[in-house]
């Protein structure tokens, strides 16, 4: 599974919603996501890559971790697993 892919089961799983669902284009608010559901995603992308995400719930525009939509999310968890790997 690949990276996507795997991003794509997380949001999934958190939104309920199936993988298919979910496309490189989604919002984690379009998939009804709130700001906790996104401290859950990123524990579970944290755990799932073994990797540390700098994510501040309460200033996340300032976190380096953009989290607007799907690709974003999977260039990110990219960046930071070429970065800690």
């Amino acid at each position: 599974m690949n990276t996507q892919d795997q991003v794509i089961a997380i949001l999934a799983e958190q939104a309920m919603v199936a993988p298919a669902d979910v496309t490189p284009d989604s919002t984690l608010e379009g998939l009804g996501i709130d700001s906790m559901g996104a401290v859950e995603v990123i524990f579970a992308i944290e755990e799932t890559f073994d990797i540390a995400v700098p994510f501040n719930a309460n200033t996340p525009s300032e976190a380096g971790f953009d989290i607007s939509k799907v690709s974003s999310i999977v260039a990110g968890v990219e960046r930071l697993r070429a970065e800690q790997g």
